[in-house]
């Protein structure tokens, strides 16, 4: 059962407080803001107290990790943002443009993979009945190592 809960109206909020709405451990929040991901201010008794917008970067955070997407380059986009405001729409926006090349690329990549991974992947085990004739005598791996039908978007024939 709970035992924090943050008010829809309070401007701040504790580790515990923040951990709870955010989903995540506490030990989470203290290593984000190690790592300079997410920051905090000290009471005059040093407890943590974070700002309400703290919410955003951690789910940010949360949803940037589960895409596969380093510490570092999260780190280096939650740079943009400023720190002494709440970040505005337009602050997210300029955030979201950094990686949207790149994420269309993994949508387009993850498409692939969920419509192509019962064929032949151009891996080189041949042992799919259909490998033999999309991959004769492994001609893929002429191209290199790794499943060569995955290793990038694909493209209509004859472009």
């Amino acid at each position: 059962m709970s035992t924090t809960h943050l008010s829809w109206d309070a401007k701040e909020a504790t580790v515990g407080e923040l951990a709870e709405r955010a989903g995540v451990a506490t030990s989470a929040l203290r290593f984000y803001e190690r790592e300079g991901l997410i920051r905090s201010r000290r009471t005059s008794g040093n407890q943590r107290r974070y700002s309400r917008d703290t919410l955003r970067r951690v789910a940010f955070i949360r949803a940037s990790q589960r895409l596969g997407i380093p510490l570092a380059s999260i780190r280096e986009v939650l740079s943009l943002l400023p720190d002494n405001r709440t970040p505005t729409r337009e602050d997210w926006a300029r955030v979201s443009e950094c990686w949207r090349s790149d994420l269309d690329q993994r949508i387009t990549l993850m498409q692939q993979l969920r419509d192509n991974l019962t064929d032949c992947i151009g891996c080189g085990c041949l042992s799919i009945d259909v490998c033999v004739l999309a991959n004769p005598y492994d001609q893929l791996g002429d191209e290199g190592p790794g499943a060569r039908r995955l290793a990038q978007p694909c493209t209509p024939h004859g472009e």
